[in-house]
C-alpha cells in the first residue's frame, strides 16, 4: 500500500502523518501527497503548456533538441534517453529545464546548471513553466522537511543544501505504446531516480508502476493536485540507507500520458556521503556520472565541456 499523506498535517508534525511518511521513506519508497498549495488548476495549466509544445511539428521542436548541446536542457526526442542498458532507449519525449544562476556565474559551465533553452511556442511557455517550477521547489522543500522529521532528524537538516539546487523539472510525454513494441520497449524502463526527492504531478492517466520488495508491481496514479513522491539514489546514500530508492517503470498503454517530475536535488558541492561517515561524495559528481550513463547524446560526448 502506498501511503497517502496530507501535507498540511505533515507540516504541522501530526504524528500519524509523520508515521506515514516514515513508512514511505524507509520501506516502500513512494507516497502520494495531497492538500498542497499547488492545486489541480496550476498542474493542469502546466500540463497544457507541455502538451502544446509536444504537439508542435517535430521540425520546430528540433530547434531545442538537447542532443545539439552538451547538457540536459531543452527537448529530448524519442529514444534520447536509456535508463536501463538492458532495454531499448525509452520511447517517450521530454522537455527539461532547471535552476537559473545569475549571468556570469562560473557554475553555468557545469552541465547541471546549464542555461535553459525556452521555445517560442506555445505562447507563455517560459513564464508558466518557470512559475510552476518555483512553486514546486517550495513544495518539495516542505515535503523534504517532513521526511527529515519523520526519520528523527532536525526538520531543517537539509535546508542549507538547497540554496542553489540542481533541481531539474521535466515534462514527460508518453505516447500510446507503439505497435510492435516488445519486452525491451518502455515509456521509461525500470530504474531508480538518481537524486534526492522526486515530486511528480500527472494528468491522472495510469502508467507508473512501483516494484514491490517481494517482487511484482504496484500501479500508482494521482489526479492533478495530488503528487506522487519518491526518493532517489542520492538520498539513500546520504541517509546511509535509511531512506529507500525504489525501482519503478512506465510500460505504456493505449492512452497518451503527460507527467511532470521535479527532481529536487541539492547544490553541486553538497557532500551527500552518509552523514557522519567522514567520506566525501559531491552531489554534482554523482549526478554528472548518472546523466552520462543515461542521456544518449552524453554517452557519446562525455569529454565535452
Amino acid at each position: 500500500m502506498i501511503p497517502k499523506i496530507d501535507l498540511a498535517r505533515l507540516i504541522a508534525a501530526d504524528p500519524d502523518a509523520l508515521a506515514a511518511m516514515r513508512e514511505a521513506a524507509t520501506d516502500i519508497g513512494f507516497a502520494t501527497v495531497y492538500h498542497t498549495p499547488l492545486g489541480a488548476d496550476r498542474v493542469n495549466e502546466a500540463i497544457g503548456l507541455y502538451r502544446a509544445f509536444f504537439n508542435l511539428p517535430e521540425a520546430e521542436k528540433r530547434a531545442y533538441d538537447m542532443a545539439l548541446t552538451g547538457s540536459n536542457r531543452g527537448w529530448g526526442a524519442t529514444g534520447s534517453e536509456q535508463v536501463d542498458p538492458n532495454s531499448n532507449p525509452d520511447y517517450k519525449q521530454f522537455f527539461d529545464s532547471g535552476f537559473t544562476l545569475p549571468e556570469g556565474d562560473p557554475r553555468l559551465k557545469m552541465r547541471v546548471y546549464a542555461p535553459n533553452r525556452w521555445p517560442e511556442h506555445p505562447t507563455g511557455f517560459q513564464a508558466g513553466i518557470s512559475r510552476y517550477y518555483d512553486d514546486a521547489r517550495r513544495l518539495a522543500l516542505d515535503v523534504l522537511r517532513g521526511v527529515a522529521q519523520s526519520i528523527d532528524a532536525p526538520r531543517d537538516v537539509f535546508d542549507a543544501a538547497f540554496e542553489t539546487p540542481m533541481a531539474l523539472m521535466r515534462g514527460n510525454y508518453y505516447p500510446q505504446r507503439p505497435a510492435g513494441a516488445g519486452a525491451k520497449d518502455f515509456g521509461i524502463a525500470t530504474h531508480t531516480d538518481y537524486g534526492c526527492l522526486t515530486l511528480l504531478a500527472t494528468d491522472g492517466v495510469p502508467g507508473l508502476e512501483v516494484r514491490k520488495r517481494s517482487g511484482g508491481w504496484i500501479p500508482v496514479r494521482a489526479e492533478p493536485g495530488t503528487f506522487i513522491i519518491n526518493f532517489g539514489e542520492m538520498m539513500e546514500l546520504w541517509s546511509d540507507g535509511v531512506v529507500r530508492a525504489t525501482p519503478h517503470r512506465v510500460v505504456g498503454g493505449q492512452d497518451e500520458r503527460i507527467s511532470i517530475p521535479l527532481f529536487f536535488n541539492p547544490s553541486h558541492d553538497t557532500n551527500v556521503a552518509p552523514m557522519g561517515s567522514g567520506q566525501v561524495m559531491l552531489a554534482g559528481e554523482h549526478l554528472e556520472r548518472r546523466f552520462n550513463e543515461t542521456y544518449v547524446h552524453l554517452k557519446t560526448n562525455e569529454t565535452r565541456d
